[in-house]
């Protein structure tokens, strides 16, 4: 991951000390979703990890690193375009992530767990995870399908306009609706959404593929083997995200 990350500046102000050990110091939060302040030793001044992972979210950072680690899947075909799938999980927010200062929206709600924060995400055929958008934890799934759908853009190695469409999506039943459909059919991609018996049937559903939606199940299981990520304890949504991007990057990195 190392090679993935900005350099050091090595002419403006105080010289930056050992990346590597700042670098397993958030992820060492990450996958513990300890406190910053509760750092070992080992891994340098907590000041110091907390700051990088900062202004490395600011300045977009973990998403071009997660946007790099999939062009190269893609161009090694370990990426499956014939089919995506689209999913949803709630994830409970800490009290502590409660109460930033002048920040309205910042997908916080209220579900029967409690204050939540719904994690929407795509993934390939295989669960590999593609995109990300938070939402409040009582919103809708299909609230978000659209985005996602515009969120990937995976560039190629060799030149040429990014990989964006799938060849169908797979769903559940909460994603069944006649906008959905007809957005996914002007993109040209196959739904393969079942609909709830208050719909009126309108396509046969190729039953077969849908069974692969246990792909993204799985990877939603692998995420919340994070800590950070399976209690929200971030404020600001945008450092909440990041923290689902470094899950992400280790997924695919096996790190």
């Amino acid at each position: 991951m190392l090679e993935l990350l900005p350099p050091e500046r090595p002419w403006t102000g105080r010289p930056a000390r050992d990346l590597e050990r700042t670098v397993r110091a958030i992820l060492w939060v990450n996958r513990t979703g300890s406190p910053w302040r509760d750092l070992p030793a080992e891994y340098g001044p907590w000041q110091t990890a907390a700051n990088r992972f900062y202004r490395w979210r600011k300045a977009g950072v973990w998403e071009r690193v997660l946007e790099l680690v999939q062009a190269e899947a893609d161009e090694a075909g370990k990426l499956d375009w014939s089919l995506h799938q689209v999913d949803s999980t709630v994830v409970r927010a800490h009290q502590h992530a409660a109460g930033a200062k002048g920040q309205l929206n910042q997908a916080l709600g209220r579900s029967r767990g409690g204050i939540s924060t719904k994690i929407h995400l795509r993934a390939d055929r295989h669960g590999q995870p593609l995109a990300f958008v938070l939402s409040p934890g009582q919103a809708a799934d299909q609230s978000a399908l659209t985005v996602l759908m515009e969120a990937v853009a995976v560039r190629r190695v060799a030149g040429g306009r990014p990989r964006e469409r799938p060849e169908r999506v797979v769903a559940d039943r909460a994603y069944s609706s006649q906008a959905i459909r007809r957005y996914l059919r002007r993109r040209g991609i196959g739904a393969v959404i079942p609909q709830p018996s208050s719909q009126k049937p309108c396509a046969l559903v190729d039953w077969a593929a849908y069974r692969s939606r246990n792909a993204i199940e799985r990877l939603i299981n692998r995420l919340k083997q994070f800590r950070r990520i399976a209690t929200r304890y971030e404020k600001l949504a945008a450092n909440y995200l990041a923290m689902v991007h470094i899950g992400a990057i280790r997924l695919w990195l096996r790190v």
